[in-house]
C-alpha cells in the first residue's frame, strides 16, 4: 500500500483542526464528529489546546483513503508557534494550506506559503468556510492566482485538464493534440510544483471534503525511496509515563524493532558519535498508538530507547537539516518565584529545549540567571504552565528584551592558532557579508595536501554546532558566507578539540577586525481599524519608523499591511484594541532582520566588551621554549604559520606585461630580504647593525694573483648549486599548475617537472623536486630520476618540508643551496642551515627568464626546429588559455 504523509496548514481561526476532523470522519476512523470549541477535537488531545482552542503541538493521525495509507500530521496555526509547523514541513509528501474563504490570504498564510516553497512542497489548497455569507469563489481564486501562484486550479470545474495544461508547454502540446490531460502528467505537475489543486467547501459541514480526500488519493504525488536505511527527525516529546519519543519519517529501506541506529558518518567527530538501540516503535493516531514490529520507507513513528536525538538531524543516509528560517525575536529573563535552584530549573529546561530547539536556553554568568527565546506571548504563557504541570516549577517571565544579530559589511579574514605544548591547530577563514535572511554558509577551498580532508570536515562541523556570538552586543552572528581557504596540523599533537579552539578563534578574530552591522528583527504586519482610525494608525506607524503600503478598504475596515521594528511594535496591540474599542485587528508575523536603525545606543546599552568575554577569546595561542604563550588578536595575522594568499583590501600587482624577462635579484642574506627578517626578528630578536668601521690595514700583503685565479678561488669555496623545490607548494601557488591540478595532479607534477628539467640544463644546477606522500600508508618514499632531475617522494609520516630541512643542512656544508617555496615556517628553517630562500612568484620570474633565453638563443643560432619543440613544451607545461607569444 502507497503510504502518503500529508500536513495540514493554515493561519490561526482558518478551520484547519476541524478539517482535520472532518477527513478523519470522513475516511471512517472516527465514529462521531469533535469540535475544538467543545473541546473534543480528535487532535487536540493536550488539555492546554482544548483551553484554548488552538492546536500548540503537532499531531498525528493514519487513514486509509482508497489503495493509500494517509499520514496526517495536524500543526500549530497560531505564528507563535510556527516553529513547530515549520520543523514538520521538512517530513511532508505534500500539504494541505487551509484559507478562510471570508478573510482570504492572511499574513501568516503567506509565510506559510513561502515556508512551502522553500522546502520544495507539493501544495494542495483548501477553502474552507464557503457557506459564510461573504465567501465568493471566483473572487477567492482570482487572490490565489494574484498573490500565491497562476498555478491555483480549481479542481472542481468543468475546465480543469485546461486550466492545468497551460502550466507545462510539453504538457500544453499533449493536451492539444489528443484533447486530454493523462493523470500522469497531471501528478508530475504537482510534484514540480507548477499545479496547485484547489478545493472548495465547508468542514463543519463535511461540504468539499470527500472531493479533497479523493483528489489526494488520485494526485498526491507519493516519493520513490532508496533500499539503504534512513530518516529524519522532526520531533521530540514525551508520553505520560515520561518516556522520551523520537518522531521520525523514514527515508529509505525499514526500521525494524531493536536495530542500531547511529549518527556515524564521514566527517563526524568520533566525540560526536553514539549507537542507540530502538526499543519500539509507535504508530501514533490522537493520543493512542499502536506498536509495530516494523516501519518501512514513508512511515512516520515514534521511537523509544534514543537519548541522542534532535529535531532535525538526519540518521542513516540523511544529512541534518540547514537551520529554520522563522526565528524567535524576544528573549525572556526566567524569575523563579517558589525559590527551585538555578541549576535545577535548567535541567528542566534543557528537557524542554530538547523538544523545541528555538527555545535556546542559556545561562548568563555575569547576571547570574536564565534565558529563554521567543516568539510571543502566547508561548511564554503555555511555556509557563508546561513548567507548572510537568515539572511542578512556579516561573514568571521579565519583560522580554529583543533578540539582535550581528553581520558583517564586507570580507575579511579571520585566523585561529591554538599550540600549547603537544597541541597544534591553525584555522584560516575567509568571512563575507550574505544576502539578508540567508543565514550562515560554510564551504571549504582549501587543498588537501596543505589540510586533509577529515580535519577540513572536522573544522565545517565546528563551524556549524554553535551559534558564535558577535562583537557588538555578543548577539549571534547571520548572514554570512564562511569559506576554510587554509589550515594546518601536526602528525604527532594534533587532536580534535585542537581545531575546535582554532576553529572559534579564527571566527572570533575575523570579526575584531571586520566592519560589523547590527541587526534588528522586523514584523510583517496586517492591521484592520475603523475608517476614522486610518489617520492614527498611520501616524504611529510612521512614528515607528514602519514601511506602510497603501491602505485597503474591505467593507467598513481599512485594511495597512507592511512592516516594521519589533522593538518598536511591542505592547501596539494593546493600544489598537484600546483606540478602536475592540473594533481594530492586529495580526503580525517574523519578517526578518535588517540594520538596528538605532544601533548606537543598543550596542551602549548592552555593555557588551568583546575582549573580556573569556568563553570566546579572539586571540591566539602559540608555543615557545616548551610552553604556550597568549598573542593578542591583533597581531595573530603576523605571527601565523600558513599563508592563505588572501590580500583583502590589498592593491593588485599589475600583470606583467609581455616582453624581455629581467631577472630579479635575489637577496643573499637575512638583513637585505625585508620579508624573511621580519619573521627572524619575531622568533630570535632584532637583528643589530653594526655600524661601519674603518678598514684596517692587512696584516699581510695582499697576492697580487689575477682575476681569473680569484673567480677560481671563490667557485672551489662556493661548491655546486643545489635546488631543492618544494613541488605542491609551487603547483598551488602557480596559476597555470593550480588550474591543471584541478583536472589531473599527475598532469601538474608532469608539467612541474618538464620546466625544471629545462630550468637545470640550462643554469647547470643540480634540482632536486620534493613532493610530500607522508599520507601514504607503509609509503618507504623513493628517489627518481626523471631525465636530467631528480624526483623526491617522502617517505610516510615525514612531509616535504622536514625533508628539505634535512637535505639542506646536508648538503649545505659544502654546496650552494637554494630552495623554492612558499611554505612560512619552512622559510626560517632554510634561512638557519645558511640557504638561498627562493619564493614561488621569484622562482617563477627566474624559470620564465630561463625560457625566454633559451627561446632567444635559439632563434639566434637559426634552429627553429628546437625552438618550437621547446615552445611546444612551455605552452604545455603551462596549459591551456596562456599567450603563446
Amino acid at each position: 500500500m502507497d503510504k502518503l504523509v500529508v500536513g495540514i496548514l493554515a493561519h490561526v481561526d482558518a478551520g484547519k483542526t476541524t478539517l482535520s476532523e472532518a477527513l478523519l470522519y470522513r475516511s471512517g476512523v472516527l465514529r462521531r464528529l469533535g469540535r475544538v470549541d467543545h473541546g473534543d477535537a480528535f487532535l487536540d488531545t493536550d488539555a492546554m489546546e482544548r483551553e484554548r482552542g488552538i492546536t500548540i503541538f503537532a499531531k498525528q493521525a493514519v487513514l486509509p483513503v482508497g489503495e493509500r495509507e494517509l499520514t496526517l500530521l495536524d500543526t500549530p496555526g497560531h505564528v507563535d508557534f510556527s516553529a513547530e509547523a515549520e520543523r514538520t514541513l521538512r517530513v511532508l509528501d505534500c500539504a494541505v494550506l487551509v484559507i478562510s474563504g471570508t478573510d482570504g490570504i492572511q499574513g501568516h498564510t503567506r509565510t506559510l506559503w513561502q515556508l512551502l516553497e522553500r522546502y520544495g512542497v507539493p501544495v494542495f489548497l483548501f477553502v474552507n468556510k464557503m457557506d459564510l455569507p461573504g465567501a465568493d469563489r471566483e473572487e477567492v481564486l482570482s487572490q490565489l492566482r494574484r498573490r500565491l501562484s497562476q498555478g491555483c486550479v480549481d479542481f472542481g470545474s468543468a475546465a480543469l485538464e485546461e486550466d492545468a495544461a497551460v502550466c507545462d508547454e510539453g504538457v500544453l502540446e499533449r493536451y492539444l493534440e489528443t484533447g486530454h490531460l493523462e493523470r500522469n502528467d497531471l501528478v508530475e505537475m504537482i510534484r514540480r510544483r507548477q499545479v496547485f489543486p484547489c478545493f472548495f467547501g465547508s468542514a463543519l459541514k463535511l461540504e468539499g471534503v470527500d472531493a479533497l480526500l479523493e483528489g489526494l488519493a488520485e494526485y498526491g504525488p507519493v516519493p520513490v525511496y532508496p533500499a539503504e536505511f534512513g530518516a529524519r527527525v522532526f520531533k521530540v516529546s514525551r508520553d505520560g509515563q515520561g518516556t522520551r519519543l523520537t518522531h521520525l519519517k523514514v527515508t529509505g529501506g525499514t526500521l525494524h524493532v531493536k536495530d542500531l541506529i547511529s549518527s556515524r558518518r564521514e566527517g563526524l567527530p568520533e566525540e560526536q558519535a553514539w549507537q542507540e538501540k530502538a526499543d519500539q516503535l509507535r504508530i501514533y493516531s490522537g493520543a493512542k498508538f499502536r506498536p509495530v514490529e516494523e516501519a518501512p520507507a514513508g512511515t512516520i513513528c515514534a521511537v523509544t530507547g534514543l537519548s541522542h536525538t534532535v529535531p532535525g538531524m538526519g540518521l542513516g543516509w540523511e544529512q541534518d537539516w540547514t537551520s529554520p528560517v522563522l526565528e524567535p525575536v524576544l528573549a525572556c529573563r526566567l524569575e523563579l518565584t517558589d525559590g527551585t535552584d538555578p541549576h535545577t530549573a535548567m535541567k528542566y529546561l534543557r528537557e524542554l529545549e530538547e523538544e523545541d530547539p528555538q527555545l535556546r536556553v542559556s545561562w548568563n554568568e555575569t547576571a547570574r540567571e536564565i534565558r529563554v527565546q521567543l516568539m510571543g506571548e502566547v508561548q511564554l504563557e503555555v511555556l509557563r504552565r508546561v513548567l507548572q504541570d510537568r515539572f511542578g516549577l512556579d516561573a514568571a517571565f521579565g519583560e522580554g528584551s529583543i533578540v539582535y544579530r550581528e553581520t558583517i559589511a564586507a570580507p575579511v579574514e579571520g585566523i585561529g592558532h591554538f599550540e600549547p605544548l603537544r597541541h597544534y591547530a591553525e584555522v584560516h577563514l575567509l568571512m563575507e557579508p550574505g544576502e539578508r535572511g540567508s543565514g550562515l554558509v560554510f564551504a571549504t577551498a582549501c587543498p588537501e595536501d596543505q589540510l586533509e580532508g577529515n580535519w577540513q570536515r572536522l573544522v565545517l562541523t565546528h563551524l556549524a554546532e554553535r551559534a558564535h556570538p558577535g562583537v557588538l552586543t555578543g548577539s549571534p552572528i547571520t548572514d554570512m558566507k564562511i569559506t576554510l581557504v587554509a589550515g594546518r596540523a601536526h602528525v604527532k599533537h594534533t587532536e580534535g578539540g585542537d581545531f575546535r579552539q582554532a576553529t572559534y578563534r579564527a571566527v572570533r578574530q575575523g570579526l575584531m577586525q571586520a566592519e560589523s552591522v547590527l541587526l534588528e528583527p522586523w514584523y510583517d504586519f496586517r492591521l484592520e481599524v475603523p475608517a476614522d482610525q486610518v489617520g492614527r494608525a498611520m501616524s504611529d506607524l510612521q512614528r515607528m519608523g514602519g514601511e506602510t503600503q497603501p491602505p485597503l478598504t474591505e467593507g467598513e475596515e481599512t485594511v495597512l499591511t507592511g512592516s516594521v521594528p519589533v522593538a518598536a511594535f511591542r505592547g501596539y496591540a494593546r493600544e489598537v484594541a484600546a483606540y478602536t474599542r475592540g473594533r481594530g485587528h492586529l495580526s503580525c508575523v517574523p519578517g526578518g532582520y535588517r540594520p538596528c536603525a538605532d544601533a548606537e545606543a543598543v550596542i551602549a546599552a548592552s555593555g557588551y566588551d568583546p575582549e573580556r568575554d573569556v568563553d570566546n577569546p579572539p586571540d591566539s595561542v602559540f608555543c615557545a621554549h616548551g610552553g604556550g604563550y597568549t598573542v593578542k588578536w591583533d597581531q595573530v595575522p603576523a605571527m601565523a604559520h600558513v599563508d592563505s594568499g588572501l590580500r583583502l583590501g590589498a592593491e593588485q600587482e599589475p600583470e606583467p606585461q609581455p616582453g624581455p624577462a629581467v631577472r630579479r635579484p635575489v637577496s643573499g642574506g637575512v638583513e637585505q630580504d625585508e620579508e624573511l627578517r621580519a619573521i627572524f626578528e619575531r622568533t630570535y630578536g632584532p637583528i643589530r647593525r653594526q655600524a661601519p668601521q674603518p678598514m684596517r690595514p692587512p696584516r699581510r700583503p695582499v697576492s697580487q694573483e689575477s682575476e681569473a685565479e680569484k673567480r677560481a678561488i671563490r667557485e672551489r669555496f662556493r661548491g655546486e648549486e643545489y635546488l631543492l623545490v618544494d613541488g605542491y607548494n609551487i603547483i598551488f601557488a602557480w596559476d597555470e599548475l593550480k588550474a591543471i591540478a584541478r583536472d589531473s595532479l599527475d598532469a601538474a607534477r608532469k608539467s612541474l617537472c618538464d620546466l625544471l628539467c629545462n630550468y637545470q640544463g640550462y643554469r647547470k644546477c643540480h634540482v632536486i623536486l620534493v613532493f610530500d606522500a607522508y599520507k601514504v600508508k607503509g609509503g618507504q618514499g623513493s628517489v627518481e630520476k626523471y631525465h636530467n632531475i631528480h624526483v623526491v617522494y617522502t617517505r610516510e609520516a615525514e612531509t616535504a618540508d622536514a625533508y628539505i630541512e634535512r637535505a639542506t643542512y646536508e648538503i649545505g656544508r659544502e654546496h650552494r643551496v637554494k630552495v623554492a617555496t612558499s611554505d612560512g615556517p619552512e622559510q626560517l628553517i632554510i634561512l638557519g642551515h645558511g640557504a638561498l630562500r627562493l619564493s614561488a612568484t621569484a622562482f617563477r620570474q627566474e624559470v620564465e627568464q630561463v625560457q625566454g633565453e633559451i627561446a632567444a638563443a635559439l632563434d639566434k643560432n637559426n634552429r627553429p626546429e628546437k625552438s618550437g619543440a621547446v615552445r611546444a613544451a612551455m605552452e604545455k607545461a603551462a596549459g591551456p588559455g596562456r599567450d603563446k607569444e
